[in-house]
């Protein structure tokens, strides 16, 4: 672990290795687990504004669960996230032609129709943070159904961090990245 500004990281956003392979897992990232998408209260009323614009692009069972729960539910820990259909994937899934799991809020985005691309915690996935009072703690989180993203990220050769640029710097800033690159490539001397 490693202090940068007011976030302490993993060291294993460096080391580890890991790029996203849909064709492979079939983006089941979204369909198992527990729990929803974790969400800011500022992404929840971003949810309430932009859902009249994501709904046709959701399939009517995450509708449905959406209309029940509501488009974002807090948790009985009192965290915020996205409601689940039937316990099982994010309300907000939809399947491409291959049965690929894809995001309804990032295909409204991808056709320029909102302008917030999902939920930060998806977009940094494999990277969990965790808000304490004084510093937020960023973690990779390995899971084993992203066997095929690490096995990918080695062959690549590409570490976390450069694997999600474009999600830290959403969430931390540019000079925040910037430094992260710089206690990366001292590493490596």
């Amino acid at each position: 672990m490693f202090q940068l500004g007011k976030t302490i990281v993993s060291e294993d956003l460096l080391e580890k290795e890991f790029v996203c392979n849909l064709s492979a897992c079939k983006g089941i990232c979204c369909i198992e687990g527990d729990a929803g998408a974790p969400l800011s209260i500022e992404e929840t009323k971003t949810l309430d504004e932009i859902y009249p614009k994501v709904k046709p692009f959701l399939r009517q069972e995450g509708v449905e669960a959406i209309e029940k729960q509501g488009k974002w539910i807090s948790n009985d820990f009192n965290e915020l996230e996205t409601p689940l259909i039937n316990g099982a994937e994010c309300a907000y899934v939809t399947f491409d032609d291959k049965g690929t799991a894809l995001c309804g809020i990032e295909e409204a985005y991808n056709q320029n129709i909102i302008n917030w691309k999902k939920p930060v915690s998806c977009h940094l996935y494999p990277v969990r943070i965790q808000e304490y009072s004084e510093f937020s703690a960023v973690n990779y989180h390995h899971w084993e159904i992203c066997s095929d993203a690490c096995s990918l990220g080695k062959e690549l050769k590409v570490p976390v961090y450069k694997f999600l640029k474009e999600a830290l710097t959403r969430r931390f800033g540019q000079d925040w990245y910037d430094e992260l690159v710089k206690i990366a490539e001292q590493r490596i001397k």
